[in-house]
């Protein structure tokens, strides 16, 4: 279906009428309707200059001869919605930013989309719409924050985090904190780091499905809206050759972006998001290809907060392309496949050259032969977990140590600051996972808890739940299956030894077999924490963290 169904014949003068009440004219009735989806509101840094960025897609959808329509989707503010009831309500928008995206684009006929996300779920979620859809598609975000500078280094989202741990241990003071939180986000923009948003976007460029640049201009800078026109004609090009997000969004696009997630040294949440949009385009990405990935795949990147380096440095160094250009000379990429720039990945990264050997690291000198990321199997999450290895630090890289066991965030985190945490412990936090949470928060106080109290390299944490991307240290989420099915970490004791292998990619709970079947058998599911509403319904239908959370009717 296009728009013809509601702007030609005698069949659509009922709709014609429509359009007329809007002002539309029959000049702009007979070119191409291309839907906008911006996702600007005022309550997200990094949405809040998409006003902008809509402004510059619709000059240059109208420029390129389209008709460009503006319609909404909502976003939730990870920091924002982080540590308290609120963060329930982050992973579950991904699934309500793609089903109203459907249905506003099925519902009017559109012939193609111009998504208009940045942060966390909103990327994700439009490129699961744009899958399901399979209508000319383009991604244009609202780019990266700067970072802040606090006693002349740079700093960002993770820095005020981890100073909030610091304050709460007496290593800072009132003065110090209250300027790690004046300075640690200066601009508009997806928070500075390699987090998620800012590892979606960057992995959106290596998927096709965005320009070059496209994950890391930063918001403030003009070339943001040259891009964003720039995006605007190329989607009218898009239409003209039938270039389609599923003839972009193939089995091997999948592989290059899992290729360069572990290059990049990108977001934990990645493994939750790929998998799910790799669904809707009719393709099954596995997890467990992620390690045989990893293991010949160099990682280039230390950004923020894995180390000192942040979303502008990368840009400044030649951006994603120019570490894909690094990654290439390895063989690790398909560069046949076509991208909405209408070349190839070969052809569009042909002329990317390295301009800062220091933010993205040569394949000859990489911060390790291994990629940034690693999917751990044991006795503990047989269905797999993920670590962000690149942002452990390599006495932690293996690591034994007694349980101390927790059925929420709130729990855990007043023993974190409480000072009942010590060196050596394993903090374990359950029933947070997509069904138990539900909606699998994010773990962001906890770990950023630790390493302010210095714990961050003698404590390690494992959750069914999930970890910002703003986490660094042994932070070992999405342990599957999760605690509210059943899963070992629900039959997990205090003082149990918890093993944790991150080079082997190992993780074990030390007990006996005979023992484990013997907690399981005595096991009982506990009653839902949301019985009504959104959550609800969301927790009846959503699989576990290993398939990337998607829903699934039963």
């Amino acid at each position: 279906m296009n728009s013809d169904a509601v702007t030609k014949g005698v069949k659509s003068a009922t709709h014609r009428a429509l359009f007329n009440a809007l002002g539309f004219t029959q000049e702009e009735l007979e070119r191409p309707l291309v839907g906008i989806v911006s996702s600007q509101n005022d309550i997200v840094p990094g949405h809040m200059n998409l006003d902008k960025i809509v402004e510059a897609v619709k000059t240059g959808v109208s420029m390129a001869g389209g008709t460009p329509i503006v319609f909404p989707a909502i976003a939730v503010c990870d920091g924002l919605a982080m540590g308290h009831q609120g963060m329930k309500y982050s992973l579950v928008t991904r699934d309500l930013i793609a089903d109203s995206t459907e249905a506003m684009a099925m519902a009017h006929a559109f012939d193609a989309l111009v998504m208009v996300p940045n942060c966390d779920k909103n990327v994700p979620g439009l490129l699961m719409a744009a899958a399901r859809l399979n209508i000319p598609c383009i991604f244009v975000s609202g780019g990266p924050m700067l970072a802040g500078t606090v006693d002349g280094c740079k700093v960002s989202f993770s820095s005020i985090s981890e100073a909030v741990g610091a304050y709460n241990a007496g290593k800072i003071d009132d003065d110090k904190l209250l300027e790690f939180e004046n300075k640690t986000c200066p601009t508009c923009g997806s928070c500075s780091g390699m987090y998620t948003a800012n590892s979606m976007n960057c992995l959106t460029e290596v998927l096709g499905m965005g320009l070059p640049g496209n994950g890391t201009i930063p918001a403030v800078y003009s070339q943001r809206i040259r891009l964003a026109k720039h995006a605007g004609m190329q989607i009218m090009e898009l239409i003209r050759k039938n270039i389609r997000p599923r003839d972009i969004m193939t089995e091997s696009a999948f592989r290059n972006a899992l290729t360069m997630d572990m290059a990049l040294g990108c977001s934990t949440n990645s493994m939750l998001h790929l998998p799910a949009i790799a669904h809707e385009a009719g393709i099954e990405l596995n997890v467990d290809i992620a390690n045989a990935i990893s293991d010949k795949t160099p990682n280039l990147c230390h950004l923020a907060p894995a180390g000192p380096h942040h979303m502008e440095d990368l840009n400044e160094a030649g951006g994603v392309y120019a570490v894909m250009k690094e990654i290439s000379k390895l063989g690790l990429l398909d560069l046949d496949n076509i991208t909405c720039t209408g070349k190839t990945v070969g052809e569009n990264i042909a002329n990317s050259i390295n301009k800062n050997p220091e933010v993205i690291r040569p394949v000859e000198n990489p911060y390790s032969t291994t990629g940034g990321i690693a999917v751990l199997r044991g006795n503990l999450a047989p269905d797999s977990c993920v670590v962000k290895r690149s942002a452990v630090a390599p006495e932690m890289l293996r690591h034994s140590g007694p349980a101390r066991v927790f059925d929420c965030e709130e729990d855990a985190l007043a023993a974190i600051n409480g000072g009942k945490i010590v060196p050596g412990d394993v903090v374990v936090i359950r029933y947070e996972g997509p069904k138990g949470g539900p909606g699998m928060r994010e773990m962001l106080n906890p770990t950023s808890a630790i390493v302010g109290r210095g714990l961050g390299s003698t404590v390690a944490l494992i959750t069914d739940g999930r970890f910002s991307g703003a986490t660094r240290g042994a932070a070992i989420g999405h342990v599957s299956p999760e605690a509210a099915v059943g899963g070992p970490i629900a039959l997990v004791e205090e003082g149990d030894t918890i093993s944790i292998d991150i080079m082997a990619n190992t993780i074990q709970l030390e007990i006996s077999d005979e023992e484990m079947a013997k907690r399981k058998a005595a096991w009982k599911p506990r009653q839902p924490k949301i019985t009504t509403g959104y959550l609800a319904r969301y927790a009846a239908l959503v699989t576990s963290g290993n398939r990337g959370a998607i829903l699934e009717a039963k």
